[in-house]
């Protein structure tokens, strides 16, 4: 008996600018060959998808380059998906661009610790030249840059850092790949095979309205811990008040320190603040030294502000509303969702509130290990990128 069909769609008229199709299917052939059957079209100009590490990514990555391997294709492994009905796991989430409405280019970096500013400055000249040559709209205001990263990389500052040096303005946001929470291996998509320790640079141009937006719904509590040692090679913070760094995290959050975890973590995040604006470094785990390992960069004397949650969903539909006022409709709102504020709503009962929100503002893309926006590593973010509806005379 054959195995039905797991797979969602969303349903799109054959002129829209951005095609969407979603598997389940476990095995990569057929998963591949589904999304090829929703997704290709004459002017179809590339696309761009992220998926559940729990694939087999060899065969996968073969089976995608048998059906899709004729146009632009990009991707990475994600902590959830961000698909037609919400959040998701297992699976397999494709954008196709049209392009009378997009022109899209990527690069591909292989050693991120290696990565200098003349890497950077050849492949954003690669790719300014391609959307100059083959645009739909000029470059200036039409352009915007996305960036996906192995989320285990630890080089995210770095990479980022040195990208926004030679953008020249070009509006920029991103995310790190995941692995569904196991934290072993984060994969980047490129050439036709997945990659780690590796990034893609990827530079879109639209004749569309679009605006690039990071939004958090946390507020400061007032407590604040210095970190007065830490490994920023490692990304670790050793003490905290001069403790040992978990004990007096677990002291903070009113817990026994066995029982810090990732839902801890997404509950009672720690952050930094730079010129009045504060910037969430999440906790990725405890050591057996009693160190905490963060997401994000860590040094010595920066001192961390304790946060607490407001309503995670209203923040995140009060700027969306915002940029609709300005821009119209969504004809997708590209995202790069942190998987600890997945873990917030779950824990909250409120993942099917999100899921209506995702599928009424047509929000998709995947959970990351850390966002991007503007050349900066973020945390417990919402970045992404607001697309406006197409415009009928394209």
């Amino acid at each position: 008996m054959p195995m039905p069909l797991a797979v969602s769609e969303v349903e799109a008229p054959q002129d829209a600018s951005l095609r969407v199709a979603q598997s389940s299917l476990r095995d990569p052939e057929r998963a591949a060959q589904y999304l090829a059957s929703q997704l290709l079209h004459p002017d179809l100009e590339g696309v761009l998808f992220f998926c559940s590490a729990e694939y087999d990514l060899p065969a996968l990555a073969t089976a995608l380059e048998a059906h899709l391997g004729g146009v632009t294709l990009c991707g990475c492994t994600t902590a959830g998906e961000l698909g037609v009905d919400g959040y998701s796991r297992g699976s397999i989430v494709a954008l196709g661009f049209d392009r009378r409405a997009f022109t899209l280019d990527y690069r591909l970096i292989h050693e991120l610790d290696r990565f200098t500013l003349i890497d950077a400055q050849r492949i954003t000249d690669q790719l300014f030249d391609h959307c100059l040559r083959h645009g739909v709209a000029p470059l200036k205001g039409h352009t915007f840059a996305m960036t996906l990263l192995d989320g285990l990389s630890a080089c995210e500052e770095q990479v980022l850092l040195t990208l926004t040096s030679v953008l020249a303005g070009i509006p920029h946001f991103g995310g790190s790949a995941g692995d569904d929470n196991r934290l072993t291996g984060t994969h980047v998509y490129g050439e036709g095979a997945f990659h780690a320790q590796a990034a893609v640079v990827l530079m879109i141009n639209t004749a569309l309205d679009f605006e690039v937006l990071s939004t958090h719904h946390l507020r400061p509590r007032g407590e604040k811990l210095v970190v007065t040692a830490a490994d920023s090679e490692g990304r670790r913070v050793l003490e905290l008040n001069a403790e040992p760094a978990a004990q007096e995290y677990a002291r903070l959050v009113g817990c026994p320190v066995e029982a810090l975890g990732p839902e801890v973590f997404a509950r009672h995040p720690l952050a930094v603040r730079l010129h009045d604006k504060t910037y969430v470094r999440a906790i990725q785990g405890v050591n057996r030294d009693l160190s905490l390992s963060f997401y994000c960069a860590v040094e010595t004397g920066i001192v961390m502000t304790a946060m607490q949650g407001t309503d995670l969903l209203e923040d995140l539909a009060c700027e969306i509303e915002a940029i609709v006022e300005r821009l119209g409709p969504a004809e997708c709102i590209l995202a790069c969702d942190c998987f600890l504020r997945r873990l917030e709503l779950e824990q909250s009962g409120l993942q099917p509130a999100a899921g209506e929100l995702y599928r009424r503002q047509r929000i998709l893309g995947f959970n990351t290990y850390g966002e991007h926006c503007n050349g900066l590593h973020l945390n417990q973010t919402f970045s992404g990128v607001f697309i406006g509806r197409s415009r009928r005379d394209l």
